[in-house]
């Protein structure tokens, strides 16, 4: 598993994933999944950032987040993260970690590579088999997408539009259902460790734009293969980089996934 990547730059879009310390199931209850939710929602108005996809399951979570100002994403996870860890310890009496170690963070492009991502992170309980369809699972932003939520909203549909280059709501909401629809009825919407191991994805200028904000990793670009059938180029870092960091001289040839 790759390092955390976790220096935030302003105006950029983040796909965050973190797991329950040992991937234990310490958000199995709605209540505990509530009080996350609750504090996304606190953690948006105190800061600029702009929620635009998640889901909350029972043992990790998937954020998507656009930081407008330098700084406030780290804050916002320090309070959602934090404020929902000592809730819980409270109320059930418990001390140590709650999360396990640093979250993962994918930088992601905007456009088609967004519009992708968001489409992953809905179906992630859809993958787990407690659900058919995403609407059924009201701790992730696709009933809210499409426009079933009237109260409680959490995601920034004007930052979504902006970024995915669209200016009509109903009608990417109509887009989005029916591509989503599409996704369910081909059974093809497995794991794809593009959206949760990378450190970016996105459009091959993008991601060459982005390889000097990694200075110290050792780094491989390579064009991938989603679980769809639709290339995303990525960067990854070195396998090798945990054991020979600062020593190495070389990174792997890129791969591409078939």
């Amino acid at each position: 598993m790759p390092r955390a990547y976790r220096y935030f730059l302003p105006g950029y879009v983040y796909h965050i994933t973190h797991r329950c310390h040992n991937c234990a199931f310490l958000l199995r209850f709605a209540k505990d999944r509530d009080a996350y939710q609750e504090w996304l929602r606190k953690g948006a108005l105190r800061y600029r950032v702009s929620i635009l996809g998640y889901c909350i399951t029972c043992n990790h979570v998937h954020l998507i987040l656009f930081q407008h100002n330098d700084g406030d994403l780290s804050k916002f996870m320090q309070l959602i993260e934090g404020r929902t860890a000592q809730q819980y310890n409270l109320r059930k009496g418990r001390k140590g970690a709650f999360w396990q170690d640093r979250y993962h963070c994918t930088i992601i492009d905007s456009c088609l590579h967004l519009w992708n991502c968001l489409q992953y992170v809905d179906l992630n309980m859809v993958r787990a088999g407690r659900v058919k369809n995403p609407e059924q699972w009201k701790w992730c932003g696709y009933g809210e997408f499409i426009g079933l939520r009237k109260r409680y909203r959490l995601l920034d549909m004007e930052t979504i539009l902006d970024k995915m280059g669209y200016d009509d709501l109903e009608r990417t909401r109509k887009h989005y259902k029916e591509e989503m629809e599409r996704r369910l009825s081909s059974g093809v919407f497995e794991r794809d460790p593009l959206w949760t191991e990378s450190l970016a994805v996105g459009e091959k200028s993008f991601i060459n734009s982005l390889q000097k904000q990694f200075p110290r990793v050792r780094l491989y670009i390579t064009e991938e293969k989603t679980a769809d059938g639709k290339n995303e180029w990525s960067i990854r870092e070195a396998p090798t980089a945990y054991n020979n960091f600062w020593g190495a001289k070389s990174a792997p040839k890129a791969i591409k996934r078939a």
